[in-house]
């Protein structure tokens, strides 16, 4: 099947997420978020997305994305927080798309998770490149500290450590392009989906990078774009995320 043209324009950027409609999913909590990111010429990575979408540019770049956190209170639909498999740490490592309908998105290359089981089901049920590994957080006072260690022989790694603020912090178009973001593709079951997610507004407080290590942006992309120093370094203390019904792309 040819790939249809990827000539839509991009939907403009809103710091407040669109209604999902329909039923939800899932529900769950992101806390003590920290985003790294790279800017990469688009032609470098455009291969590594789904069929239908393409690489979303600022500027003409785009961006690889190395994000840590904290999951909590992990639900499925209206239903209650699943006990101990809710709350995890996740590092993920991600691209900045958008479709042929003009829908801004990610697209996930790896979410590293300490949970095997919600590891195995998002992978197996939505194809999400999810894999189990051991993640870790640690806080002293305004530290954070996350590492992960794939499980595997010779896994990819990665560590941060941040200091963390109190004072507001603006983003600026860079941190909306980066993390203004209603949604994500995905390919399963044979076509390309895309999920749309809401939450309020992202809030942001300053943040200075200690140190970081990390090998997963090269395992999942080949590319060797983290052993410099990020680009844009953002914090955030968390949102309350709920997901929709995934939605096929026509066509693909």
């Amino acid at each position: 099947m040819e790939r249809p043209p990827l000539s839509a324009v991009p939907e403009p950027l809103s710091r407040v997420a669109p209604h999902v409609a329909g039923r939800i999913l899932f529900r769950q909590s992101w806390d003590d978020l920290v985003f790294l990111h790279w800017p990469v010429d688009p032609g470098d990575v455009a291969h590594l997305f789904p069929a239908g979408t393409r690489p979303d540019v600022i500027d003409g770049a785009t961006y690889i994305g190395l994000v840590y956190f904290q999951m909590r209170r992990l639900a499925l639909g209206v239903g209650p927080a699943l006990p101990l498999i809710g709350t995890f740490t996740e590092i993920n490592v991600r691209l900045y798309s958008v479709d042929t309908e003009g829908r801004r998105g990610v697209v996930f290359r790896t979410l590293d998770c300490e949970r095997l089981l919600p590891s195995a089901v998002a992978r197996s049920v939505w194809g999400l490149p999810y894999r189990w590994a051991a993640t870790r957080k640690l806080r002293f006072g305004d530290r954070i500290i996350y590492t992960t260690r794939r499980r595997q022989p010779g896994g990819p790694t990665s560590r941060v450590w941040a200091a963390t603020g109190t004072q507001g912090h603006a983003c600026g178009p860079l941190g909306d392009f980066l993390t203004a973001r209603w949604g994500l593709h995905a390919r399963a079951w044979g076509s390309t989906y895309f999920w749309p997610v809401d939450h309020a507004p992202w809030t942001f407080r300053d943040v200075s990078l200690l140190s970081h290590d990390d090998d997963l942006v090269e395992a999942s992309t080949g590319l060797r774009v983290a052993r410099g120093m990020p680009t844009s370094v953002l914090y955030s203390p968390g949102v309350r995320v709920r997901f929709g019904t995934p939605r096929r792309l026509r066509g693909v």
